[in-house]
């Protein structure tokens, strides 16, 4: 009897190993999921590039026109645009070159106005494939960074939560920011921040930056280069109350857990 008795529990023990086994993603097929909702945001004066930035579909509707594909970026990525700036959204560009859209601002807001450094772009584009939203992350939680930084290809980097309420008391009206060790560079902001799960926790508001001065015989000079390891995040409490504020909370993937607090 008490044979049987063992034998049942290692059964039940290895079935359980099997179950979570079989639906556990692996890496390949996380990251499989995150990449085609990362999209990279390119502004033009007179035909040429000046700037560019990094966003994530959170949302497809269709149209009469096509597929309508909702992307969510920083703020301060459009910011010092003129009237006839134009704003394009490249999708695929994970695969190739991308597809290059022609996108409309739905809304915009930037920290310099006492709002949240978010903004929410309009695009036709069949390829629309929008994250999950995940639960707010705790600290020690792994991540995954996708952007383009410095307008070129996109960049996959890995890392952790670092910290948590990164902000100091009362220093935003804001939901606290919080800080992974992922290090970005130039273009990263608005970039998805994704859980170990492949669910997006967050978007890339920007990164610590320190001065670099030269010494010599001519004038000083320097330069401001990235912190590793200090990127800031946009968290989901922030993404919901844009969202709401700027009558975009019924998009689609935004009524999913966004905003969910873990025990």
């Amino acid at each position: 009897m008490r044979s049987l008795t063992i034998g049942a529990i290692v059964l039940a023990l290895g079935t359980g190993c099997a179950l979570q086994t079989v639906f556990q993603p692996s890496r390949a097929e996380v990251i499989e999921q995150i990449v085609p909702s990362a999209v990279q945001i390119v502004l033009e004066r007179d035909g040429e590039r000046f700037r560019s930035g990094s966003g994530v579909a959170i949302a497809a509707r269709p149209s009469a026109q096509g597929v309508e594909c909702f992307v969510l970026t920083s703020g301060h990525t459009l910011s010092r645009r003129s009237e006839t700036d134009r704003v394009f959204v490249l999708f695929g560009r994970h695969r190739s070159t991308g597809t290059k859209v022609a996108a409309t601002i739905v809304a915009h807001g930037e920290t310099e106005n006492g709002g949240i450094d978010l903004a929410v772009l309009r695009a036709r584009a069949d390829e629309c494939a929008p994250a999950h939203f995940g639960s707010p992350p705790r600290l020690g939680d792994p991540i995954w960074v996708v952007a383009y930084p410095w307008g070129r290809n996109m960049t996959l980097v890995g890392g952790i939560v670092s910290q948590i309420n990164a902000d100091p008391p009362g220093d935003r009206a804001t939901a606290p920011r919080f800080i992974v060790d992922a290090s970005v560079s130039y273009g990263s902001s608005g970039g998805g921040v994704y859980d170990a799960d492949g669910r997006l926790v967050g978007v890339v508001e920007g990164y610590r930056t320190a001065r670099v001065t030269f010494e010599g015989d001519a004038p000083r000079q320097s330069i401001t280069v990235p912190v590793p390891g200090e990127t800031y995040v946009v968290p989901l409490a922030d993404i919901r109350r844009f969202l709401h504020a700027v009558d975009q909370a019924d998009l689609p993937t935004a009524l999913q857990t966004v905003g969910s607090v873990r025990p």
